[in-house]
């Protein structure tokens, strides 16, 4: 069942016709290292994007659903219409001046992606997610996407906490990551309408922050460049490496571990 295959044909991950296992490119669609090492046979089973969408859904829906259970005090009223309190999201992870520059909570940084503040909040950020998640795998592939996401939400949270934003929480931050990457891919690649159209939605969006109150667009610029800079490194004109992969489950690894320790030692 977990047999490597080294040798034949695998069907390719994205347009599902056969392609030798060992093919840098699926000559029928392009998609990147489409045998996955091997692994293809396995990892189709998670999905296009190696089921990274479905995690960041249901993990973002399962602790946004917590967060409203620990609440003390649900807000149903405003922008977020059900929202948790600010306890509850602090316990779970969020970032921000407050958790991690006075209570030296610096993992927040990676957990905070994962909760959100109202019911809006959440499913404007999974509209996203399943918007520019397959189209990040099709150019870097599934391992480099999971890193980029990552890494933004690391570079995004950071430049909101040492802008003194008190508190701090949301996909967003990973989501202007991803584009920030289509932005590189459009210049490094010559698909300039991809990075155009990556441009201009994060133009709006970030437009749209700065006329709508409690959006934190410190997070948003600090995720877009954080993304933008992990794509430079991460060239998408080079196949994805398996040291890459073993990267992205690292980034999983200590995502889940984030949210572990902030509802620990709280």
């Amino acid at each position: 069942m977990f047999e490597r295959r080294t040798t034949g044909s695998v069907i390719c991950r994205s347009c599902k016709r056969l392609v030798s296992v060992n093919a840098e490119s699926c000559f029928n669609c392009g998609a990147r290292n489409p045998g996955l090492w091997g692994y293809a046979p396995l990892f189709q089973k998670l999905g296009h994007d190696l089921g990274f969408v479905q995690i960041v859904t249901w993990g973002c829906a399962a602790l946004f659903l917590a967060t409203l259970l620990y609440s003390q005090n649900i807000n149903f009223g405003g922008f977020g219409i059900v929202a948790p309190d600010n306890w509850s999201v602090f316990v779970f992870g969020a970032s921000g001046a407050l958790p991690v520059l006075k209570f030296g909570r610096w993992w927040t940084l990676l957990s905070a992606a994962w909760l959100h503040g109202g019911v809006l909040h959440i499913l404007f950020n999974m509209m996203w997610i399943r918007q520019l998640a397959p189209v990040t795998a099709d150019i870097y592939g599934p391992s480099r996407l999971v890193i980029i996401y990552t890494t933004a939400s690391i570079t995004g949270f950071l430049a909101s906490t040492l802008a003194g934003t008190p508190l701090t929480l949301g996909a967003s931050a990973s989501l202007f990551g991803l584009f920030g990457a289509l932005v590189w891919a459009g210049r490094k690649t010559g698909s300039s309408e991809i990075g155009r159209q990556a441009l201009i939605y994060a133009a709006v969006i970030f437009v749209f922050g700065l006329l709508m109150p409690g959006i934190d667009n410190w997070a948003h610029a600090g995720g877009f460049a954080g993304g933008f800079a992990a794509a430079y490194l991460l060239n998408p004109l080079q196949r994805e490496t398996f040291g890459n992969l073993m990267l992205a489950l690292g980034c999983l690894a200590a995502t889940a571990l984030s949210v572990v320790a902030s509802f620990a030692l709280a």
